[in-house]
């Protein structure tokens, strides 16, 4: 589901979410090399597949959350 809006929140929020996500983003990378180290990306298809979702999605929600919290600062 793509984020539309978000509520505003102080700058020390949107950076704590964003590193959380960053976190999830890497953690899930090392999952993904793993399967591919060891052939799971084949075995085990569908739970590569949700791997892959799930890094798209932390990349994504990332963005956004940083496209926000830039919006807060001042022109």
């Amino acid at each position: 589901m793509a984020r539309t809006h978000v509520t505003e929140m102080p700058e020390d929020d949107y950076r704590r979410v964003i590193d959380k996500l960053e976190g999830v983003i890497q953690d899930t990378q090392q999952l993904i090399e793993r399967f591919e180290a060891t052939g799971m990306d084949e075995k085990m298809q569908e739970d590569y597949d949700r791997l892959l979702a799930i890094q798209d999605r932390a990349i994504k929600d990332q963005t956004f959350y940083t496209r926000a919290m830039l919006d807060l600062s001042p022109d």
